[in-house]
């Protein structure tokens, strides 16, 4: 009886998130090595989304990350996107590592009552490219979520290749990922 309630609530679950574009695949998350010697002074700032996974909560263009010290350990988070419609969205959250030894394994929070999501800085040189991933199991699947940011609105195909190797190589599947629009006139409301 238990094994047929858990097929139906992960039928279920995976129905809704695949109609929301969400990134699931069967199995358990992969456990990738993250960024060594992780230093969140040194990623503070602001960071423009070059590609993700698709997900449910992001809609627009023009994606930045402006990531700012709030206390000791904790990060400051504020999202933003151009929105088709020409307004802009944000949320404001904050990141934590939830195990001091592991610093480049950050936790999101965006709202009080929701659980905070994984953030993995798997990779960053901190003044050109940062490489994020996240995963969450649920039963016989996993969510995954993963960002290839820059400091400027481009990135080189070289560095974007060398970071869809580390994806790759821990199972994700890089034909998923899509390009942010961060064409300078496009964005232009959104960068002020």
């Amino acid at each position: 009886m238990k094994m047929k309630a858990m097929q139906v609530i992960s039928l279920t679950l995976l129905s809704v998130l695949a109609a929301s574009a969400q990134i699931l695949k069967f199995g358990k998350c992969p456990k990738p090595a993250v960024q060594a010697n992780f230093d969140a002074t040194k990623y503070i700032g602001r960071w423009y989304e070059i590609q993700k996974l698709p997900t449910a909560f992001q809609k627009g263009e023009c994606g930045t990350a402006t990531y700012s010290l709030k206390s000791p350990g904790v990060i400051g988070v504020l999202n933003r996107e151009l929105l088709n419609d020409g307004t802009t969205n944000s949320i404001v959250g904050s990141a934590k590592a939830k195990n001091p030894a592991e610093p480049a394994k950050l936790e999101v929070s965006f709202f009080e009552t929701s659980p905070p999501g994984p953030y993995w800085v798997l990779s960053s040189d901190y003044e050109g490219h940062s490489l994020v991933y996240g995963c969450t199991d649920f039963g016989l699947f996993r969510m995954e979520f993963s960002w290839i940011l820059s400091r400027e609105p481009t990135l080189s195909e070289k560095t974007i290749e060398q970071l869809h190797g580390i994806l790759s190589s821990n199972g994700v599947n890089v034909d998923k990922m899509v390009p942010t629009n961060q064409d300078a006139d496009y964005c232009t409301a959104m960068i002020q």
